[in-house]
């Protein structure tokens, strides 16, 4: 897969250098028309520049990459911006303006909207962050995707912009709501459990292969429910990774004969407190 990816670091933002800039020299070049992956990193202090730095150049110039099939907003480490500190837009123009794609990823959800939600060949939909703002939850409830296939949403921490609740992740528990879906990733939350307790047999149970609920709060309680459920034990894979279980716990699910990941086990502090594993 041909790919690239464009940053613009902070010392080249303060001489000048701007992410819209190297967008049209991206476009003007001959593999533009081959180019598979675009990946978007820094654009230049993202920690109070949103990607309307580049918003109306991008769509403006999307018809120069008519192979593209892959688009990723946001991917920086930490020393460029801290997670929760990545200021978003409404990145739903951005999936509209690319007919052909397939995998749309975002990393920040600070500002994020997706509104509407609307792509007739996207496959994959992610989104990492220490908190994901309950509008956008009800925009990918909402949304006609009729070819996805994999959702993998870091909800993360109130602190950090997470300011739903159950209710609205419950809508995406429904059979149906995206028939091809195979992959469903409800992580990094802390309130994994209430999570865990409602997926336990939720209807989305018939039709995906594959659960994730790992990197959050995950305790016996939530997981005594799904060990529970029959449900569960039609999937072809329950990723539970980083949590909170006890060792007895542990040994039940190994002995269970269920397809789980339940590696990195966690510890709670002394107050009995529990981290997804991103937030800030």
């Amino acid at each position: 897969m041909q790919e690239v990816k464009l940053v613009v670091s902070y010392d080249d933002y303060e001489e000048g250098k701007r992410m819209e800039t190297l967008i049209r020299e991206l476009a003007s070049k001959p593999e533009a028309a081959s180019l598979e992956s675009l990946i978007i990193g820094d654009w230049g202090q993202a920690y109070e520049n949103s990607p309307m730095e580049f918003h109306d150049t991008l769509i403006e110039l999307a018809p120069s990459f008519p192979a593209l099939k892959k688009l990723f907003i946001g991917d920086m480490e930490s020393e460029e911006c801290e997670i929760s500190w990545i200021v978003q837009t409404n990145l739903a123009p951005f999936v509209q303006a690319f007919p052909n794609l397939t995998s749309f990823v975002i990393q920040g959800s600070s500002g994020l909207e997706l509104e509407p939600l609307k792509h007739g060949k996207l496959e994959e939909l992610i989104i990492i962050c220490g908190g994901l703002p309950k509008a956008v939850l009800n925009s990918i409830a909402a949304a006609e995707l009729p070819e996805l296939r994999k959702l993998e949403l870091y909800l993360g921490v109130e602190d950090y912009g997470f300011n739903g609740s159950i209710d609205d992740v419950l809508p995406l528990l429904e059979k149906g709501r995206f028939p091809k879906l195979e992959y469903l990733g409800l992580k990094n939350s802390e309130i994994q459990d209430e999570i865990a307790k409602a997926a336990a047999n939720a209807p989305i149970l018939d039709q995906i292969q594959v659960l994730d609920l790992s990197e959050g709060t995950l305790s016996d309680e939530g997981a005594e429910a799904l060990l529970a459920s029959d449900k569960i034990k039609q999937l072809k894979h329950l990723n539970l990774s980083y949590h909170y279980m006890s060792d007895e716990m542990m040994a039940r699910w190994e002995q269970s004969g269920i397809p789980v990941n339940v590696s990195d086990q966690q510890e709670s502090d002394e107050d009995d407190w529990r981290f997804p594993m991103i937030t800030e």
